[in-house]
């Protein structure tokens, strides 16, 4: 009888370890991701510069860019894959203005430009959330 309660114990331990574990795992720290490093989101602007190699850097769902810029020279437009391509907006797409915007990325593909005239295909970047 006793050696069938010191198993049972033991698989309560384990439950509890792989409990603790999940809930670990679901607050992992979120990141803030300063779009172009300390040179932040201009006409210099360079993707594989900022990014590197693939694999260099990882990116969740949940975490953030940050685009820093001098407000009323750029802006921050949330596009689909179209409008990433030819550099097009709608006029439902997301603008932001602020010179210091947060944009949540979401699971699947993001795609961001400069709307301003001749700033985009230079500005835009996109980055693929698993």
């Amino acid at each position: 009888m006793a050696k069938g309660r010191g198993d049972a114990m033991v698989v309560i331990m384990v439950i509890c370890l792989l409990v603790m574990a999940l809930q670990c795992k679901a607050y992992e720290v979120l990141r803030d991701h300063i779009v172009g490093g300390k040179s932040g989101w201009n006409m210099n602007y360079k993707d594989e510069n900022w990014v590197g190699q693939p694999g260099d850097r990882t990116f969740g769902a949940g975490e953030r860019y940050v685009f820093k810029y001098r407000k009323g020279e750029h802006n921050v437009v949330v596009v689909n894959k179209e409008g990433f391509d030819n550099c097009k907006t709608t006029p439902t797409d997301k603008v932001y203005t602020s010179g210091n915007d947060s944009i949540t990325l979401q699971h699947g593909d993001n795609y961001f430009i400069c709307s301003m005239k001749g700033h985009c295909p230079t500005m835009r970047t996109s980055r693929h959330v698993p």
